[in-house]
């Protein structure tokens, strides 16, 4: 499905932007190092908590990671 090729790819190029590990963004989302490395390689989803997790974490909107525009700005509320 497109859209998990695009959550994959979009969450592999903003962890590394962001100079993290797998075993760090996973610590954020409460996850193991092992369920990044599957999500990164799209042979593992996530729940939509984790996405709205990730979102804000990144600054970046769910419909960007979703695939669903290739705009990632940030629509939440004020940058902590």
């Amino acid at each position: 499905m497109k859209t998990t090729v695009l959550l994959k790819d979009r969450v592999r190029k903003l962890r590394k932007q962001a100079g993290l590990s797998q075993q760090q963004l996973g610590e954020v989302l409460g996850l193991t190092h092992k369920s990044i490395s599957m999500l990164e390689s799209g042979d593992r989803s996530t729940t939509i908590e984790k996405l709205v997790v990730l979102a804000e974490y990144f600054h970046v909107s769910t419909d960007y990671l979703l695939g669903i525009t290739d705009d990632p700005a940030w629509r939440g509320g004020p940058l902590e």
